[in-house]
């Protein structure tokens, strides 16, 4: 009797035991999540998928910065070794979290590090993955990300060329922008609006600082400057030169 009650009181203990490291599956913290999700930009440049079968749910959704639409089938074939010659880092920080019973939200940005052939290259993008408990397993459901925008290079402006842009144009009646130069720098002011300079990228065409988007000189034959040209996601919004 003693032996069996003994033995009664082990299995009510792993039993108990048991359950708790059922409990602890159950919750999830934002440290975990983070170490998950790093774990996944770990395996980027390896071209390791098995923690994007692993940490996806069957069902996910996938957006990417280049606005494509994936699947977990897709999504895991896009993971491909990096070329020779290539490597890079994946760097989650800034993380924030909201979890709620079954589900979870982490955002984050990313800080990348690319070199190619010994050459640095560096981008920064922000993610937001749903987590979702189904059948005992922490999951992403859907996941989106965000590049940042960052300014391009400045190049070397001909200032010889910047009091052909000087003067006035318009949309309409009402609404006009006046290109001024002034100590060699371009500037562009639209109906009382602070001015804005026009940063010289490369011949006739400029950016704004943290500005997505670029201005262009458009030229006659004989090389007068006709219009400004306001190009936004690959559309032109033309600008005619009034005066």
């Amino acid at each position: 009797m003693k032996k069996i009650l003994i033995s009664f009181v082990l299995l009510a203990a792993a039993t108990v035991v048991a359950m708790r490291g059922v409990a602890d599956e159950e919750r999830i913290t934002q440290d975990e999540l983070v170490r998950r999700t790093q774990e996944l930009f770990d395996s980027v440049a390896p071209g390791n998928r098995e923690p994007f079968k692993k940490y996806f749910a069957d069902d996910a959704m996938f957006f990417d910065e280049k606005g494509r639409d994936m699947d977990k089938a897709a999504l895991v074939k896009d993971i491909q070794t990096m070329p020779k010659g290539y490597s890079g880092t994946i760097k989650l920080v800034r993380p924030k979290s909201r979890i709620e019973g079954d589900m979870a939200i982490l955002s984050y940005d990313l800080d990348e590090t690319e070199t190619i052939f010994g050459q640095n290259m560096t981008a920064r993008y922000h993610e937001t993955d749903t987590w979702m408990r189904r059948g005992g397993k922490w999951q992403i459901v859907a996941a989106q990300v965000l590049r940042y925008y960052e300014d391009p290079a400045v190049g070397k402006a001909d200032t010889s060329k910047f009091p052909s842009y000087v003067g006035t144009y318009g949309l309409g009646p009402e609404r006009t922008m006046t290109v001024t130069v002034e100590d060699g720098h371009l500037y562009a002011t639209r109906n009382g609006r602070p001015r804005e300079e026009l940063i010289p990228e490369a011949g006739d065409i400029f950016f704004r600082k943290g500005v997505e988007g670029r201005t262009l000189f458009g030229h006659s034959d004989d090389r007068m400057v006709l219009t400004l040209i306001d190009r936004r996601n690959n559309e032109d919004v033309m600008w005619t030169k009034m005066r």
